[in-house]
């Protein structure tokens, strides 16, 4: 999207099923896991910049040998910066002792990261600093390995404060009251219980240390998961190993946040995204597997798994946004969802440009809107066939005019492009825009100079700034006599609260818009009403009952908050014309049937915690508060 917005995070989850030694015969080296974590990671990177994270944990080894290894780093490049940390690990034993590259046992003893289970994750901060302390996985320890946990996921959650007065409640003094320490001590909490548990049930049976090798067998994960996430509010998929290398990714009720594995006898892999499954193992899509809402895949120390229920499944709302933007459009299904919304955009298309297809350029930004232009220049074409046939059956053509109609082609072009190479990282406003303006480059020569219709697919409009101070002023430079900017997603007016930074309404150009309209028409009182009555909610405690805010859209039809769009788009002096075309709800559910969370875009959430937000971000700006609303 010409608007970048972080969003949710990555994660990334290997477990060899068979002892080292397998994999060094068979693959010739011992970081057979490492370099498929890598390559799961840098497929996944679209998922996360701001920081990484690997953790390892070592099954089996002797008391006294460290068995959890972590690296995490907030640098440019951070999955290169730490897999070249482990790789120089290995890289000095290869210089001073190469035998030792094929002894397993001595690796293990020895070498960091050389465990059989690997946690990997990508952080794209949706708060908090860019700090290391921020990254995960993050690492609960104890002495007793089965009380050790290792913690990562792709998540928010909207009642952390809940939560973490519930840790308060139960005695624990936690050291931050973010939701991702909330969660590791949720999940640490129930897990010391289990121990406990299983330890009051053999102690006088067996004695140690055999009783430590029982309570890590008869442990009971699916209780553990079931008892810590019953109280999440939010969107998750979370991943944990334990210290005796049991390991979990458990997913929302609601299938918010995407999960995936693939498993076959020698290792079974849970990663955010399909293709980075693909790109790693070459496993077909058809053999990958969704992990289902409110379930959790769980593998136990000796690498048996199985997907147990945690939770009872809700209405399936998994975003949209990931279909739309998010994930990488070179999973199959992807590719073809965002060319349907390209092509369903059509009749839209046709109306604005009032079918004059001889005097329209078709074209698009950013780069991940290309599929949807793709299904866009397969509208078209489907429409001009049509119209031929319905002309040449007309039967009242002579040949200049049936070549003619032959002979058409409507006209798509390359017309923005982004130099990647520079980064807009000044902070003073003005110098920024100038700056952003040296970050797209123009085809010249393409259109005719106040003849033309030029129209623009983006995947999404957010904010609309990067528009109106850079983009559209580029593209009217071309001399076009109208621009159709086209938008594959619809209006965004609401906010996100499970993964997506997408929490200020005064931020979304459609709530601007809609604020506008309210005034014009004379019924901008309505703020004041929708403010007092989130305030009475607010003060009996009841904020999540329902969306107040969604009335302040009510009286406006989708077109009247395009018009509005456009014209508070539209920079001083621009010469061309300006119009806003955005895909429609409907047509959204039909291009993505399975993945239909369209909250940002309806105000309709899959839990109690989305109307609490949207409505303290109405109170948040109400009040003039530039905060998050969760």
């Amino acid at each position: 999207m010409s608007d970048a917005i972080k969003h949710e995070c990555g994660i990334a989850l290997i477990r060899l099923r068979k002892p080292l030694e397998y994999y060094i015969e068979k693959y010739g080296t011992p970081l057979y896991a490492v370099n498929r974590l890598y390559v799961l990671m840098e497929k996944q990177t679209n998922r996360g910049q701001d920081g990484a994270g690997v953790a390892n944990v070592k099954i089996e080894v002797p008391p006294g040998s460290r068995y959890i290894s972590r690296y995490r780093s907030v640098e440019n490049r951070p999955v290169v910066d730490i897999f070249k940390k482990i790789n120089d690990k290995y890289l000095e034993v290869q210089k001073n002792n190469p035998d030792k590259m094929k002894d397993a046992a001595w690796l293990q003893k020895n070498i960091a990261f050389s465990g059989e289970v690997f946690l990997g994750h990508l952080r794209y901060g949706t708060h908090g600093r860019n700090e290391i302390e921020n990254c995960h996985p993050m690492l609960r320890q104890s002495n007793w390995r089965s009380r050790n946990l290792v913690c990562a996921g792709n998540f928010n959650m909207t009642n952390a404060d809940e939560l973490f007065r519930k840790l308060v409640h139960l005695g624990q003094h936690p050291k931050d009251q973010g939701d991702t320490i909330t969660v590791l001590e949720k999940i640490g909490h129930f897990l010391d219980e289990e121990n406990q548990r299983v330890f009051e049930r053999f102690k006088g049976i067996y004695e140690n240390p055999a009783l430590s090798d029982i309570i890590e067998d008869n442990m009971d994960m699916q209780r553990v998961l079931h008892r810590s996430c019953r109280d999440f509010d939010g969107g998750y998929a979370m991943a944990g190993i334990t210290g005796f290398g049991a390991s979990f990714v458990v997913r929302d009720p609601a299938g918010i946040r995407p999960a995936y594995y693939w498993y076959d006898d020698e290792v079974i892999v849970v990663a955010s995204e399909r293709v980075a499954i693909k790109a790693a193992f070459g496993a077909k899509y058809d053999q990958i597997v969704e992990i289902s809402p409110g379930n959790a895949l769980i593998i136990d120390k000796y690498g048996e798994f199985g997907e147990f229920n945690i939770l009872p499944k809700t209405e399936r709302k998994s975003c949209s946004f990931e279909r739309i933007y998010f994930s990488r459009g070179s999973d199959p299904d992807i590719y073809q969802e965002r060319k349907t919304l390209g092509r369903l955009l059509i009749p839209q298309i046709l109306k604005e440009i009032d079918y004059d297809l001889e005097n329209t350029v078709f074209s698009y930004i950013p780069n991940t809107a290309e599929p949807a232009f793709y299904g866009m220049v397969e509208g078209i074409e489907d429409h001009l066939a049509e119209w031929r046939k319905e002309r040449i059956k007309s039967g009242k053509l002579n040949d200049e005019e049936l070549d003619k109609i032959l002979n058409f082609k409507p006209r798509f072009e390359k017309l923005v492009s982004k130099d990647v190479k520079l980064r807009t990282f000044i902070t003073n406003d003005d110098d920024r825009s100038e700056m952003v303006s040296h970050v797209y480059e123009m085809t010249h020569g393409v259109i005719r100079k106040k003849v033309d219709t030029l129209v623009i697919i983006d995947d999404s409009i957010v904010r609309g700034t990067t528009l109106e101070k850079s983009i559209l002023k580029l593209l009217d430079k071309l001399g076009p006599k109208k621009i159709v900017i086209v938008s594959s997603a619809p209006q965004i007016r609401y906010p996100d609260c499970y993964g997506i930074d997408m929490s200020k309404v005064k931020e979304f150009v459609a709530f601007r818009a809609m604020l506008a309209l309210l005034k014009e028409r004379g019924i901008e009182y309505k703020k004041e009403e929708v403010y007092n009555a989130c305030r009475e909610l607010q003060k009996n405690g009841q904020l999540h009952k329902e969306n107040l805010v969604q009335s302040l859209f009510e009286p406006f039809s989708d077109e009247d908050i395009s018009k509005k769009i456009a014209e508070i788009i539209s920079p001083a002096g621009i010469n061309a014309e300006v119009a806003v075309v955005y895909q429609t709800v409907e047509n959204l559910s039909k291009a993505c049937p399975n993945h239909l969370g369209n909250w940002y875009f309806t105000g309709n959430y899959p839990t109690p915690g989305g109307n609490k937000v949207v409505n303290k971000a109405f109170i948040n700006f109400m009040e003039g508060k530039l905060v998050r609303a969760y």
